[in-house]
């Protein structure tokens, strides 16, 4: 435990698909890079910054290689436990499961600092300066809230009212929900309101207390929870079937629209919860037409237009005669909205969804516990892959029923086993994997491995695998 007694708590859900195609299902928003970091990585620093190395990490267990490679990031990472969620459960669960682990492991005393994985706080040094606020209120047994001050009528945030804004903490009248434009134009004249940032700080002890009293299924269902868990080292797992029987519901619901002893600390820092494209935008330097690039783009007649580029080799974008579009291309999808329109972004994702596409799931480049792969190109009956294998790392053996595989080595030095050969293969060389036979792919030098990998048959998914042993458990 750290000597202030605080955790930092980071909440590292949600789908994120107001941001697709750059947020999927398999790599959501907390996993985008802004500024050259990654949300999730900006999270962790300002934990950092408040002055603790304790974080608390809960996120989706089929998240947990990103967070990994997010931590292995930093010359100093803190000292991290994961709480890993079968499924999303909100926030008052996922804040329950916390505050218990929290009690349990570090004190019930011990002050957990809330953060969302998706936000972004460029002033560090003003958002610390609030957290010690916060903790000061948190210590006298306060449930804390970060509020911002609403800049425009937003119908995407909960209002929290209190007697009127201002520049220190003061106890919250009431919490509203996600208004209508008309009524979020009301709250702000008055003067009274809030956004709620879903950052909170408190002791372990003051939220478990304050959901024994406000939202007592929620606590015993996480009590019941984390009796069936399992800690393996810097990680905890769940049964399956009783982390679904947590009820699905907001702290906000839960706790902070009841509790009596709910304090909001202005937030004196700019914040967004990049909600959003054009949110993604203003995080950006425009230039003098008001455009935010991130690629090689040629501009013509183009104003107030972001465009964002994620390829597999150097793309060239031009915009002629545009004005307050969001441009988003990916190596599989390719996104064109009108900035008013950006919320309806969910709407192409549900299509998506209804229509099975894997382009909501799977990022262009899919993280693995040995590295990485991208697809290529994809026509009938074949497929080419490039996949990245880092230093002595090794995919499973294993064997496809449906196609045979050809890799070209083109940097770095492998392994390559084929049936009972182990065959020693350096960059040019070539290696043909027929249908049916055991096979398994290791990087024995010193750099990334980085292969070509051609597949041909009648059936190409990914399920396609039948592994008979592997370094990571996955058999």
């Amino acid at each position: 435990m750290s000597e202030a007694g605080l955790v930092s708590v980071i909440l590292s859900g949600g789908a994120g698909t107001r941001l697709w195609p750059a947020s999927r299902l398999a790599s959501p928003k907390p996993f985008m890079r802004l500024g050259g970091e990654t949300l999730l990585g900006q999270a962790i620093r300002r934990g950092q910054a408040c002055g603790t190395d304790e974080l608390l990490l809960v996120t989706n267990h089929e998240h947990e290689l990103l967070s990994r490679e997010v931590l292995a990031g930093f010359a100093q990472p803190p000292h991290c436990h994961m709480l890993l969620e079968t499924r999303g459960r909100n926030t008052a669960p996922a804040l329950a499961l916390a505050a218990l682990h929290v009690a349990q492991t570090q004190g019930p005393g011990t002050l957990m600092l809330v953060l969302a994985a998706d936000h972004l706080v460029p002033d560090t040094q003003g958002f610390v300066a609030c957290a010690h606020e916060a903790m000061t209120l948190a210590r006298e047994g306060r449930l804390v809230l970060f509020g911002v001050q609403p800049t425009h009528p937003d119908t995407g945030f909960g209002y929290v009212e209190v007697a009127s804004l201002g520049l220190h903490s003061q106890p919250v009248l009431r919490f509203v929900e996600k208004p209508d434009l008309e009524t979020a134009a009301s709250y702000l004249a008055t003067g009274r309101y809030y956004w709620n940032s879903g950052m909170f700080c408190f002791s372990a002890q003051t939220l478990l207390d304050a959901l024994a009293a406000h939202a007592p299924l929620v606590l015993a269902a996480a009590r019941d929870t984390m009796a069936s868990r399992a800690m393996q080292g810097d990680h905890s797992t769940f049964d399956a079937a009783r982390f679904a029987l947590q009820p699905d519901i907001s702290i906000d619901y839960a706790v902070m629209e009841r509790a009596p002893n709910v304090t909001v600390i202005p937030a004196r820092f700019a914040w967004s919860d990049v909600g959003s494209w054009p949110a993604v935008a203003q995080a950006h330097t425009p230039d003098s037409s008001g455009n935010t690039f991130e690629a090689d783009v040629v501009a013509v007649d183009t104003h107030n237009t972001h465009v964002q580029v994620d390829s597999h080799a150097p793309k060239v974008v031009a915009t002629v005669g545009v004005q307050d579009l969001v441009v988003v291309d990916t190596p599989d999808a390719l996104l064109v909205v009108h900035k008013d329109s950006a919320q309806k972004v969910k709407s192409v994702v549900d299509a998506l969804r209804a229509r099975g596409h894997e382009s909501i799931h799977l990022p262009p480049r899919v993280q693995r516990p040995w590295g990485s792969y991208a697809t290529l190109k994809e026509e009938h009956g074949y497929k080419v892959k490039r996949i990245w294998i880092k230093p002595g790392e090794s995919i499973s053996l294993q064997y496809h029923q449906h196609r045979a595989e050809h890799w070209i080595v083109v940097q770095g030095l492998a392994q390559v086993r084929i049936g009972d050969q182990d065959l020693r293969t350096e960059a040019g060389q070539y290696r043909h994997v027929p249908a049916g036979q055991t096979h398994r792919l290791k990087n024995i030098g010193t750099e990334d491995l980085v292969v070509i990998e051609v597949q041909c048959g009648g059936y190409l998914g990914e399920d396609d695998i039948v592994r008979l042993a592997d370094d990571y458990g996955r058999t």
